[in-house]
């Protein structure tokens, strides 16, 4: 069991600390937090990792120094991404968002690189620009909020064989082919239990570039064979899918049949289930599947979400109706609204939504688009689906598997489900069918599919802990507000679709009277500090500077606080964790 002892406290590092692939990164005080956002000194050049979505990770700045050097025309930047497809998309996004005269040069290049195995597709399309701030903010920008960027470990792959193959190149020429090489040495480890004394030394290495940490994790960390992706994927799929037992290693799940599905919706199954490289590129992609199937027209954002959300919404189709409160009242503003004859292509949602916890009525949303004909779209990360069932009232589920699926914070991905009692259920089943792609890349999903063999002994731990937390935090006189889904006054939204077994998640915001209090707590908890949630440790971020930072008094009308602290409650003793924020409590 984890201890919260002693976390990383160093400006930048890596959270989990010595993890390459970490998903989080340490911005330890409040002041900190502050500094990031303004982009000073001291702690961005101290920034060895980040979020992965905002921030670059040292092997894809790596890959982009390569593929400029290598194939890049004097002035031009690069961006890559895992497909042809996704590529094509950025380049269109550019173009059509520039505002600068003339319009730049923008193209897509091939870069074909050795597989790690026959079963992986391991080419990328890197989209050359020329290389001003404008051009580079707004692929940043489709980079953060699509979600579909090349993962860090694909980068590691491709930039190591770029570093070692021999190329030809004849310019110009969309495709760049490379002479064969050797399978990457990593991938031909098979699943084995070593003793510590069989680590090797560096010279025992003939890749040398191996970090001792990265080994570690490999090696002790049950991972798969990559030969084995594609039951990985099946694992994964089937746990989303709730028809896989919990804890089965790979020889049980070789040998297992798919049960019912305990996600209480007849006919599901593994099928139904679509895995993306991210949580927010399971959104886009529920997005842009319903604006692919069905008329164009804006959709409804309900609750305030997410920060990517709203803007894949804004910036991608014909737009969006904000109901940022999210309340009950605004259902009945919605149905006058669609009674006069108005129309929306989806209603997209949170349950509970991120940070205020406020859980939306999807029994009167689930009536109102069957008698106005829209889809329903729900964000189940923060609730996850072994504490809700939303399928019932969803067409659609989305996830972000980054969080508590994975739980160990070194791995992006994310899940898109269709609701086989959806009356749309055949039509977007037909048509991802033909258009969906699997981009998330081998490595990923092998190490994703290690982390969550536990998730529900985990998920009921960390529902235990938050209980217990929230319990502390709501009797503070110091606590002007706790959020949580059940201390909320959407309780009984939330418990409509709470399953038997389930909890209340183990997310937790809370404001204080005093804005300084908030500082000074923050400072004082002796916790992992830094973005993400759903971690098996415990982890704090003051949200709003992180997500909101230049728009504090917008999200203010809306009732996220400037001074709103959340907490991601995590697997460390019970005791252990409320005696340390008790402590904390002290000292503000």
């Amino acid at each position: 069991m984890p201890s919260i002892d002693r976390p990383p406290t160093e400006v930048g590092c890596p959270i989990p600390a010595n993890t390459p692939h970490a998903v989080s990164v340490t911005l330890p005080s409040w002041k900190a937090n502050v500094a990031y956002e303004e982009g000073q000194d001291w702690v961005v050049s101290k920034m060895k990792s980040g979020y992965p979505r905002f921030f670059y990770h040292e092997k894809i700045r790596e890959l982009f120094e390569i593929v400029e050097a290598k194939f890049g025309q004097p002035g031009e930047k690069s961006i890559i991404f895992p497909s042809y497809k996704v590529a094509c998309k950025c380049r269109d996004f550019i173009l059509a968002k520039t505002t600068t005269v003339p319009t730049p040069n923008v193209r897509v290049v091939e870069v074909t690189v050795p597989p790690p195995s026959a079963e992986v597709q391991a080419n990328v399309y890197v989209i050359f620009y020329t290389g001003s701030d404008a051009e580079a903010a707004l692929a940043k920008a489709f980079w953060q909020h699509t979600g579909d960027g090349i993962s860090s470990r694909q980068a590691e792959y491709v930039g190591d064989r770029l570093k070692s193959a021999q190329t030809t190149k004849s310019e110009p020429k969309p495709v760049e082919v490379f002479k064969a090489a050797k399978t990457f040495k990593r991938y031909a480890r098979r699943l084995g239990v070593l003793s510590p004394a069989s680590v090797p030394s560096s010279e025992d290495e003939s890749d040398g570039s191996r970090e001792f940490s990265t080994y570690v994790e490999e090696r002790f960390g049950r991972n798969l064979d990559i030969s084995f992706i594609k039951e990985a994927k099946i694992a994964i799929r089937r746990r989303i899918a709730g028809t896989m037992d919990d804890n089965l290693d790979l020889s049980q799940i070789l040998a297992s049949s798919p049960q019912l599905s305990t996600r209480n919706i007849e006919g599901l199954g593994e099928d139904d289930v679509f895995l993306y490289p991210t949580g927010m590129s399971s959104i886009f992609n529920a997005h842009q599947l319903l604006l692919s199937c069905f008329e164009p027209r804006e959709s409804i954002c309900f609750g305030f979400p997410y920060i990517d959300t709203l803007k894949i919404l804004n910036k991608w189709g014909p737009g969006c109706f904000f109901y940022g409160n999210g309340e009950p009242e605004d259902l009945v503003e919605i149905e006058k609204f669609l009674q006069a004859g108005n129309q929306i292509l989806g209603f997209f949602c949170e349950f509970p939504s991120n940070p205020l916890l406020k859980s939306p009525n999807l029994k009167e949303i689930r009536r109102l688009a069957d008698k106005y004909d829209f889809l329903v779209v729900v964000d189940e990360t923060v609730g996850n689906f072994l504490n809700i069932h939303v399928l019932e009232y969803a067409d659609i589920a989305v996830s972000s598997l980054t969080k508590v699926f994975s739980g160990d914070s070194n791995v992006m991905a994310g899940s898109l489900v269709l609701s086989p009692v959806s009356k749309y259920y055949n039509k977007l089943k037909t048509y991802l069918a033909e258009e969906y792609e699997d981009n998330f890349w081998a490595e990923d999903a092998i190490f994703l599919e290690r982390n969550s063999r536990d998730v529900a002994s985990r998920i009921h731990r960390i529902n235990n802990n938050a209980e217990a937390l929230s319990d502390l935090l709501s009797k503070q006189p110091k606590v002007k507000q706790v959020f949580y889904p059940k201390l909320s006054p959407t309780r009984s939204f939330y418990d409509q679709c709470k399953t038997e077994q389930g909890g209340y998640g183990g997310l937790i915001s809370i404001v204080f009277h005093n804005p300084e209090s908030s500082k000074a707590f923050f400072d004082a908890v002796g916790t992992a500090k830094g973005p993400s949630l759903g971690t098996n440790f415990t982890l704090l971020c003051p949200y709003t500077v992180l997500a909101h930072y230049t728009e504090q008094e917008w999200a203010a009308q809306y009732g996220v606080d400037a001074h709103l602290v959340r907490i991601s409650v995590g697997l460390e003793p019970t005791e252990e964790l409320v005696g340390t924020f008790a402590k904390a409590l002290e000292s503000c």
